[in-house]
């Protein structure tokens, strides 16, 4: 008889919200080997009382979805998987203050420098209190701003410039709010809010600061700019319909610079259709990066998931990552903790 000897112990983990990224991690944590799910939080108090196996598509765990924070704090969980639609201090210091450690999807925490010095202070006080860290990752930004940029850089000894783009090809996407409302679609090109550009670079540019800084060459500042194409002829979408001369792609760069020209770019590309008025290189949905230094690269990352499929695969892509992190940060020191302080994430499949 063979007797293992490698087991790992189990880490319990809270899901925070069961939304379209939240519902994959916590599926993937009731999965997940080296995972026990101790708590699920509802975003909504409609959700409370549900099984956690109804809220992802499987049966029956006896974890009961709860909208109560004093209920989750009081499990005392390794790790609090915060995946809200938006960032709430008091709840992410109280998580932190309680001991348990955070993965958390949303953008706050790329790079503690970043955030605004008061919460900053505040964060660290609540990690130093409860001995717990914490750490902001996903698909984008995290993997393909942040991961991927280090490993790339590691055949390196002189780096001139790296460009990330970022292609979504949108048509069936069926999602009307996102589509016209958030990003603008459908709209006159006079009518675009310029205010998103400064959410994009919110948004990647601290990633981009930590990948610098991590290779000691700091930005000096970080700029946004934006375009939107138009399409001549009416185009009809999964969301509805764009009318003829009204925004069916849109372009954003993020750039960070250094001695006066652009060292690290993020460049998005999000379009409903390829037929525009202006001759843009669009790319099918997936990523494209370029290395410009002594090892120069030039490298395609595509989905190959139909398009059809893409809006029900994709939240994989952000959730995997995040819920791979858990066991890396619970072995973190206290703190804010970038993809630079930690070890590589790596997937634990069997």
């Amino acid at each position: 008889m063979t007797v293992r000897t490698d087991a790992r112990p189990q880490l319990r983990v809270v899901q925070w919200a069961s939304g379209n990224i939240g519902s994959r991690a916590l599926r993937a944590v009731l999965e997940h080997p080296d995972l026990t799910l101790a708590g699920l939080y509802a975003h909504t108090p409609d959700k409370a009382g549900c099984d956690a196996g109804e809220l992802c598509g499987l049966g029956p765990t006896g974890v009961i979805a709860t909208h109560d924070i004093d209920e989750i704090v009081a499990l005392g969980a390794d790790c609090v998987l915060y995946m809200p639609r938006a960032c709430d201090m008091d709840e992410v210091c109280r998580l932190l203050a309680s001991g348990a450690n955070v993965v958390t999807t949303r953008g706050e925490f790329h790079r503690a420098a970043s955030l605004d010095p008061a919460v900053r202070e505040r964060v660290e006080a609540a990690c130093e209190s409860g001995k717990s860290s914490i750490h902001s990752t996903g698909s984008s930004p995290g993997f393909i701003t942040e991961a991927l940029p280090l490993a790339l850089s590691s055949i390196q000894r002189r780096l001139d410039g790296l460009t990330i783009e970022e292609f979504a090809d949108l048509s069936q996407r069926d999602s009307p709010g996102l589509l016209f409302d958030v990003m603008g679609f459908g709209k006159p090109p006079a009518e675009y809010d310029a205010r998103r550009l400064s959410v994009v670079r919110d948004s990647f540019g601290p990633s981009l600061r930590m990948v610098a800084d991590t290779l000691s060459i700091p930005l000096d500042s970080v700029e946004a700019e934006g375009e939107v194409a138009t399409a001549p002829r009416p185009v009809h979408i999964a969301a509805g319909t764009l009318r003829p001369n009204t925004v069916a792609a849109q372009r954003i760069t993020v750039s960070g610079l250094r001695g006066g020209r652009p060292l690290l770019r993020f460049r998005a590309t999000w379009y409903c259709t390829t037929d525009l008025d202006r001759a843009w290189d669009v790319r099918a949905t997936g990523w494209h990066i370029t290395v410009d230094g002594d090892a120069p690269l030039d490298i395609d990352l595509r989905f190959p998931v139909p398009l059809d499929r893409m809006a029900a695969m994709s939240p994989s892509y952000t959730a995997n990552r995040a819920v791979n992190a858990v066991p890396v940060l619970c072995e973190a020191s206290p703190g804010i903790r970038s993809t630079a302080d930690l070890p590589h994430i790596v997937a634990r499949l069997g």
